[in-house]
């Protein structure tokens, strides 16, 4: 998710904050009174490719019974 910051803090740690999100990988969102104002994220080394294995983990966050169909027998239908 990553961390966020005040921008005032931001300008005073610029050096360490940027120094710990090399080594930590995880994006910092700047804040201007509480409003997130920009993102400031690690560069990917070039030819470094994200894999697609858990690139959607935790985007169901709920499915009370997994072995009902996902939907009625009659919106089969509808689609013919």
């Amino acid at each position: 998710m990553g961390k966020t910051i005040a921008a005032s803090e931001f300008q005073a740690k610029c050096l360490r904050i940027i120094n710990e999100m090399g080594e930590d990988g995880e994006p910092v969102t700047i804040t201007n009174r509480g409003r997130p104002v920009a993102v400031l994220a690690p560069v990917r080394p070039e030819g470094e490719d994200r894999s697609i294995i858990g690139a959607i983990k935790g985007s169901v966050l709920a499915y009370d019974d997994p072995f009902l169909p996902a939907l009625d027998s009659a919106d089969w239908n509808a689609a013919q």
